[in-house]
């Protein structure tokens, strides 16, 4: 009996080791949908109320729709890698704003006018036109629809003396430094295998921004945190 105690007792500490390694373990590491959409709110949060984007929260008010690339890579981009990834909230005037839907920013290269290597951009969709383009995956710089730089360092004070003659205006974030960022010959496309494995089968960009026929209560942050700086 003496010579089984060792044994017992081993086997017993086996089971012990592989419960405390389960309960030390992480619940569920975030998906690649989610950590974009916590990267996104991070940078949107940064620039909407940073000193150098003061007049972010004013576009921010009028747009119909906000676009969020939490990192661009300068050089050449590949469609669904890291970097170019992003998302897209719409706004309702009945039904406020949607979940995010997935895009990419694709392009032979993007030029960084101020040098550096990832940028931080927040779009702010103005118009209609704008809007429509991007959910039809027919959103080109350069193309039909206009995208300036947001101002930059400026308040634009009251919200009438916002300058809205652009469809599209950028305001982003490089390595530290700001503005200057050339996306010309760049497009805007839906990422659909983010969105249906967010949703579930049959999420199109449509379908989650306009139709809102699909949501997700882990996207509720960030949400929450466009809400608060659109009012």
């Amino acid at each position: 009996m003496i010579q089984k105690i060792p044994y017992a007792l081993s086997k017993w500490a086996l089971v012990i080791g592989a419960l405390m390694m389960l309960l030390q373990t992480p619940a569920q590491a975030l998906s690649t949908q989610q950590e974009i959409i916590e990267k996104a709110r991070l940078t949107f949060l940064k620039l909407v109320t940073g000193q150098d984007f003061k007049s972010l929260p004013d576009y921010v008010k009028k747009a119909k729709a906000i676009l969020i690339f939490p990192s661009l890579i300068k050089g050449g981009f590949i469609i669904g890698a890291e970097g170019g990834t992003g998302v897209l909230l719409v706004r309702d005037d009945v039904k406020g704003w949607s979940d995010p839907a997935f895009y990419t920013l694709a392009s032979g290269s993007v030029g960084l006018q101020i040098g550096g290597q990832v940028s931080e951009v927040v779009f702010t969709i103005m118009t209609p036109k704008g809007l429509e383009a991007i959910i039809r995956n027919q959103f080109k710089f350069g193309g039909s629809v206009s995208v300036a730089a947001g101002p930059v360092g400026i308040g634009v004070g009251t919200s009438s003396s916002t300058n809205l003659k652009a469809d599209v205006y950028s305001f982003a974030s490089s390595v530290g430094l700001f503005g200057g960022i050339s996306f010309d010959g760049a497009g805007v496309l839906a990422r659909e295998s983010l969105n249906t494995g967010y949703y579930g089968k049959g999420a199109t960009p449509e379908a989650i921004l306009v139709e809102r026929r699909f949501s997700n209560p882990e996207a509720k942050p960030l949400k929450d945190t466009i809400i608060k700086y659109s009012r």
